[in-house]
């Protein structure tokens, strides 16, 4: 279902107790295997997922051309814009916020801003892969707003992402309100190697169990 100015794709039960509104990562829509995959399994969990794209990602859809992230500001206004749709659909309740990458950074990002969103529309934040530094460039860390973030958030992690892994991550300065999961020799799609004896369908589901039960305690 689809709705509001922006397009916001929903899964899961119209009266759950929880909304979490989850955008997408840097190069993948809103309905890519992922994204998918999890806003229907949590959404089968008892939580109302709602999935949105940044403008950029709506103009790819429209002329097939692949463009670049837009700037900050713009990601970080159609969060704004997203959680004020969404909030006004479920009588003004605070919703959870997050996403794949670079779509759950932004929402780290907003919520570290308090001067342009008020704390208390959000119930929490759920990261699934946090690009913690870009790609082959572990020195430029992209952490500093999250060794103060007050907001409950969960962040699901790959054992050897890229972008993060768990002993880059042990290193690293963040908030006691910031809980890790860490999928078991996964990637930044969480996807563990064969030779591991892990699967794909396993880190998975148990990421989404990870998320729905930190939602669900909020």
């Amino acid at each position: 279902m689809l709705s509001g100015m922006i397009d916001i794709l929903f899964d899961g039960p119209k009266d759950a107790a929880h909304t979490l509104v989850l955008a997408h990562g840097a190069g993948v829509p809103m309905d890519s295997p992922f994204m998918e995959v999890f806003a229907a399994g949590l959404g089968a969990r008892g939580i109302r997922v709602g999935r949105f794209e940044f403008p950029y990602m709506v103009l790819r859809r429209a002329t097939g051309k692949k463009r670049p992230p837009d700037r900050q500001p713009i990601l970080l206004q159609c969060w704004r814009d997203v959680i004020v749709d969404v909030r006004a659909q479920i009588g003004g309740r605070p919703v959870a916020i997050g996403g794949k990458s670079m779509g759950g950074r932004m929402a780290t990002l907003l919520a570290a801003a308090p001067d342009t969103l008020d704390a208390t529309e959000i119930s929490a934040i759920i990261c699934l892969s946090y690009p913690f530094h870009p790609a082959r460039k572990p020195e430029k860390l992209r952490t500093k707003h999250l060794a103060a973030l007050s907001v409950p958030t969960l962040i699901v992690q790959g054992e050897r992402d890229a972008l993060g892994n768990r002993d880059d991550v042990a290193g690293y300065d963040l908030s006691e309100d910031i809980e890790l999961h860490w999928c078991p020799d996964g990637d930044h799609d969480l996807t563990p190697r064969k030779k591991s004896g892990f699967t794909k369908a396993d880190n998975w589901a148990a990421a989404m169990d990870r998320v729905a039960g930190f939602v669900a305690s909020l």
